[in-house]
This record gives C-alpha cells, sequence and structure tokens, in this order.
C-alpha cells in the first residue's frame, strides 16, 4: 500500500520555535485523521535560507534546495506555516515559495497557518497566506490555524487544539478525494519518452 506523501514547510527562526511546534501538531493531527499510511517529510526553511536566497539571485537551486522544492512538487498534501512579521508572511517563508515552479501546488491538498505574539495578526492567514496559495492554485482547507503566544502559556484551553483538530480533518478529506497515491506517484516518477514529449507540443 503507498503512503500518501505530507510535507510540512516550516519558516521558523528560532530553535526551538512555536512554528516548527504548530506545524508538528498539524502534521500528527492530519496522520490521525487520514487513517491510511503517511509518509512526512519536515522541511525547515531556516537550513535552506542561504540556498533559496542564491537561487534568487542565479536561478539556479542548489541540490539540496532542489532536493527540498522536488518534495513539495511530489506531495499528496502539504502544510505550510509561516511566522507572522509585519502583518504577514516571513520573506522567507515568501521566498521559498517564489522559487518553487509556479505549477507544482496546482490542485494540492494545502493547510495555513502561522504564529505570532498577539492574536491581532491572525488575519494575516486570511489576507496574506490564503491569497499566495489560491495564486497558485492550490486547493486551500477552509479553516486555517493561527497561535499566538497565548495560545502556547496559557493553562487553559484557547481552542487551540479544536482548531488544529478541525483543519487536519479538513486537510485529510481533500487528501482522500485524491486519486490513490499509487496512481499518482507511478504518474509523477514515469520517465516521458523523447518522443512522446514531441508529439505533445507538435501542431495538430
Amino acid at each position: 500500500m503507498h503512503p500518501y506523501r505530507l510535507v510540512v514547510v516550516t519558516a521558523g527562526l528560532s530553535q526551538p520555535s512555536s512554528t516548527r511546534l504548530l506545524a508538528d501538531r498539524l502534521a500528527e493531527a492530519t496522520r490521525l485523521a487520514v487513517e491510511h499510511p503517511v509518509e512526512l517529510r519536515v522541511i525547515e526553511l531556516r537550513d535552506l535560507a542561504t540556498d533559496v536566497a542564491k537561487n534568487m539571485v542565479t536561478g539556479f537551486p542548489s541540490p539540496t534546495l532542489a532536493d527540498a522544492l522536488d518534495a513539495v512538487t511530489r506531495s499528496d498534501a502539504l502544510i505550510a506555516v509561516s511566522p507572522i512579521f509585519t502583518a504577514s508572511y516571513s520573506g522567507l517563508f515568501k521566498s521559498f515559495f517564489d522559487v518553487l515552479d509556479n505549477t507544482a501546488l496546482t490542485g494540492k491538498p494545502v493547510l495555513i497557518a502561522a504564529t505570532g505574539g498577539t492574536a491581532r495578526h491572525s488575519l494575516a492567514l486570511e489576507h496574506a497566506l490564503r491569497p499566495l496559495f489560491t495564486y497558485l492554485r492550490a486547493t486551500v482547507a477552509p479553516t486555517a490555524v493561527y497561535a499566538s503566544s497565548e495560545d502556547w502559556a496559557s493553562n487553559g484551553d484557547t481552542g487551540l487544539s479544536r482548531r488544529v483538530t478541525r483543519a487536519a480533518g479538513e486537510l485529510a478529506d481533500l487528501l482522500l478525494r485524491r486519486p490513490a497515491p499509487a496512481a499518482v506517484h507511478d504518474q509523477q516518477d514515469r520517465v516521458v519518452p523523447f518522443a512522446e514529449q514531441l508529439a505533445a507540443v507538435r501542431p495538430a
């Protein structure tokens, strides 16, 4: 049984990072909701910052960055989490998706999430992150998850656990509507003969 490929992109800069913590909670909740084997990969953008910057200048990704971009492209679903700076996603987060092929996320289920100091920044999910992934033609889960410092510091229930569970369930539902992993992965991995590529671009 082929597992679903779930990729998590997290743009936290500190270590430990609340952005990574939220990403891990969302990934685990999604794995539980899918009830099917899931192959998980976490991409820490902090480790790729230099590679992303060089790619922006040269147009060519390093082997490490190329591997990360390929993982996102071949994934069955994506969880994307950014810290909020100046009422928007981080520059590193945006730069990574700028160097990703603009067709890589077409139709792909995506769960968006963010972290920030106060609840006031939660609107950045709707006016910054959601438009970004809509532009990239991804299928974005209805529930976006925001976690403020209060969510981590509070001993009471701020509703974060419920939001995580609901969003993960929505992503799992979108994922399970897609073709079986075996069919998708076999098509992605197939080497297209040159004659077939030529026929595809030749005028009818």
